[in-house]
């Protein structure tokens, strides 16, 4: 069995020396079992339900002792240790950094005559924000978020321009948290003005006359930021000018700990629009607000005043009231408009057989954009929803964008594919026609080379599951090509089709790239969503788990080729995965995965996932939780495949206590052939916290993966 060495308690050796003891015995293949750094195991069980449930990594859900700091430090040696063994490392990365190092621009946004967008030119660990005077006019400099810390690790998070142009509102996190503080910048003169909001979180920034709204919590104890209940969030407005002391409480909810609570503005800020939401309790819709902002003193006024599981949106306000998406009646959702005279509705566009994956106006236009097996479809309506076009999409893929202000001219759109670099085109809604505005050009990357298809596969319980496809022309089905499938499932997000640089240097080397679209995501509405939630989220185990064997039926690959990966809650489905099934892959990278499910709602924000997970309070909902569990569900003895656990330290989203218990208790149960192993970030959250980090990562995870399938790649 691969344990540690010293099963009962932390080694008491120095880390330096248990260095050198992994160093020996990681960097030698040829003599197994691997020896992993000990791990300590108590004798903690909870009782769940009369069903008792021993936790003996209990501790390591607390990362700031020193034992577990002693810990983190010894497991990132041992898996440092056995990548610096990998012959090719270093190049894969160099080959990476060439593949991403090529020029990126956002669409543009409008105010007035000055346009704002966003470019990287490569390397850049952050988009840099430049202005411009009109479409033709000299790019200026306007803000440069590389420059926010010294070692690059703080990130523009929300951000929003006044309705006249003249300031910027952002806010910062450091090291990848979620936690945000907000800073103003004079736009003629880009100075950054004094004012600064601090415990910031969940949050957008939204303009109104001389200042903005935005949400928070209250401050948490020094040095329990990581571990702060987030509970009561309120929402505030803070004028120009002013201390953050001097802000005035817009709303807050003082009887439910676990609400969300955000405030937008319209277009013309005649109106504030308030959201609020109870995931916590397990309900996936909000109850929505306005308020008339002409009258400072009036209160907020009920659209929909339960929170029900019924998304609301408020799209745009127009004459008479406002346009509002909602899937209430409605799985693929549809949007109305509410009259604020009557609070009565009327249809705008119906529901349809597709889901409303998004709409937006922009020149006295309503763009709707439709998802039909899991390709973007957008069409141009009037604002009383009569049909005048389909814009035509370069080809099958996603589409974004589409919004803009009410005397726009045109509205500009990105698009992508698996092997269609991100794009920016221009849709001038006069002669509803689009045209190229960016095409990205990328060094060594030619995507003729490529082909990309979609087939479908049938599920465990005869459920149609789309599946996506790239891979290099003249691919030769025989069995024997390398592989890699991911997938995510779930919280009604869609896995779309979309480009990444970083993937080509599979590709290149012959891989197949296959991404699952399971139940659980939004690819075909809310019932596509509900029947991978609670007690069914076994149908999305289930749904990636015939997307694979597809493929291998299929000679695309076979187990010992092949590779599965998933982030965040695609964590968690790669964990429940190789649980259920450790033969049908010879590598697995779990990265920030939710990976005890009896106990997620305990850390930071997690409570606000149980509409998808449900909770171990509920015996029902516990019964199904503890039977995919990837911590509890690890097979004792059994050979699974390679496994690279992926975290960060900053974490304070999926919190890495989660990858830490599961990487143990890989460690001390599973066959010792092959390595499982945890890499953890340093300053960094719930993804790279910069781009040199990002390709860092991806190269380690990419060359642990051929590493262990026994490729050794052709590098220039």
């Amino acid at each position: 069995m691969a344990r540690s060495c010293y099963p009962d308690r932390m080694s008491s050796a120095p880390i330096y020396a248990a260095a050198s003891l992994i160093l020996l015995t990681l960097l030698m293949p040829a003599a197994p079992p691997f020896h992993y750094p000990a791990t300590r195991k108590s004798d903690t069980v909870d009782n769940y339900h009369g069903t008792k449930v021993p936790d003996p990594y209990r501790w390591l859900e607390d990362d700031h002792t020193p034992e577990t700091t002693a810990w983190v430090t010894e497991q990132n040696m041992a898996t440092q240790a056995y990548l610096a063994n990998i012959p090719y490392r270093q190049k894969l990365r160099e080959r990476m950094t060439t593949f991403y190092n090529y020029v990126r621009v956002s669409a543009p946004t409008r105010r007035g005559n000055t346009y704002f967008f966003r470019r990287n030119d490569g390397l850049q660990n952050q988009a840099v924000i430049y202005m411009q005077q009109g479409l033709d006019g000299t790019p200026e400099l306007l803000l440069d978020p590389n420059k926010l810390s010294k070692d690059g690790t703080a990130v523009l998070s929300a951000s929003a321009f006044s309705r006249d142009g003249k300031y910027f509102a952002y806010g910062v996190s450091q090291g990848g948290s979620d936690w945000q503080e907000a800073h103003i910048l004079e736009v003629a003169t880009r100075k950054v003005l004094p004012d600064t909001l601090q415990w910031l979180k969940a949050t957008g920034l939204s303009w109104s006359g001389d200042g903005f709204f935005y949400s928070r919590y209250a401050a948490p104890e020094a040095g329990k930021e990581m571990s702060a209940k987030n509970e009561f969030q309120s929402v505030w407005f803070h004028k120009l000018g002013t201390g953050q002391a001097q802000d005035q409480k817009v709303f807050e909810d003082t009887a439910h700990a676990q609400r969300f609570h955000h405030v937008y503005t319209t277009e013309d800020e005649h109106y504030a629009i308030l959201s609020t939401s109870d995931r916590g309790s397990g309900k996936n819709g909000n109850a929505l607000y306005y308020r008339d902002l002409q009258q400072p003193d009036g209160a907020f006024k009920p659209i929909v005043s339960e929170i029900t599981n019924d998304d609301w949106n408020v799209i745009d306000s127009i004459p008479g009231g406002f346009l509002v998406e909602t899937n209430n009646k409605a799985p693929n959702s549809r949007v109305a408009f509410f009259s604020t005279a009557t609070g009565e509705w009327k249809a705008i566009l119906d529901e349809k057989p597709e889901p409303l994956e998004s709409a937006s106006t922009a020149g006295g236009k309503l763009f709707a954009s439709y998802i039909k097996d899991v390709a973007n479809h957008v069409y141009v309506h009037s604002l009383d929803g009569k049909l005048e076009t389909e814009i035509v999409l370069p080809g099958t893929g996603s589409a974004g964008g589409f919004g803009g202000l009410h005397d726009d001219k045109s509205v500009f759109y990105s698009f992508t594919s698996l092997n269609y670099p991100p794009s920016i085109f221009r849709y001038d809604i006069a002669k509803k026609q689009s045209a190229p505005f960016y095409v990205p050009q990328i060094p060594g990357f030619d995507s003729a080379s490529y082909e990309t298809k979609e087939v479908f596969v049938t599920s465990k319980d005869g459920t149609r599951v789309p599946l996506f496809i790239v891979h290099k022309r003249g691919l030769k089905l025989d069995g024997k090509n390398p592989a890699w499938i991911t997938g995510y499932g779930g919280f009604n997000i869609v896995m779309s089709p979309t480009f990444d640089p970083l993937r080509l240097a599979l590709l290149e080397q012959g891989f197949v790239f296959a991404s699952a679209n399971m139940r659980g995501g939004g690819e075909y509405g809310e019932k596509w969503h509900d029947a991978g939630i609670k007690l069914k989220k076994q149908n999305v185990f289930d749904d990636f788990i015939a997307c694979a064997e597809w493929l291998v039926a299929n000679k695309y690959t076979s187990p010992d080729h092949f590779a599965a990966n998933g982030t965040s809650n695609g964590g968690l489905l790669i964990g429940a995965v190789i649980n259920q099934r450790p033969d049908l892959f010879r590598v697995a990278i779990p990265q920030a995965g939710v990976m005890d499910m009896l106990r997620y709602q305990k850390f930071t924000i997690g409570w606000n996932w149980a509409p998808d997970y449900g909770l171990s309070d509920n015996p029902e909902e516990f019964k199904a939780q503890f039977a995919y569990s990837p911590i509890n569900n690890v097979q004792k003895g059994k050979r699974y495949p390679a496994v690279l656990v992926t975290t960060a330290d900053h974490d304070d989203r999926v919190v890495p206590a989660h990858s830490f218990k599961y990487a143990a208790a890989m460690q001390e149960g599973v066959s010792p052939e092959r390595p499982a192993l945890i890499r953890i970030e340093t300053n960094s959250g719930h993804g790279a916290s910069n781009t040199e980090k990002a390709i860092e990562i991806r190269a380690d995870v990419y060359a642990f993966t051929m590493f262990n399938l026994g490729i050794t790649p052709k590098l220039p």
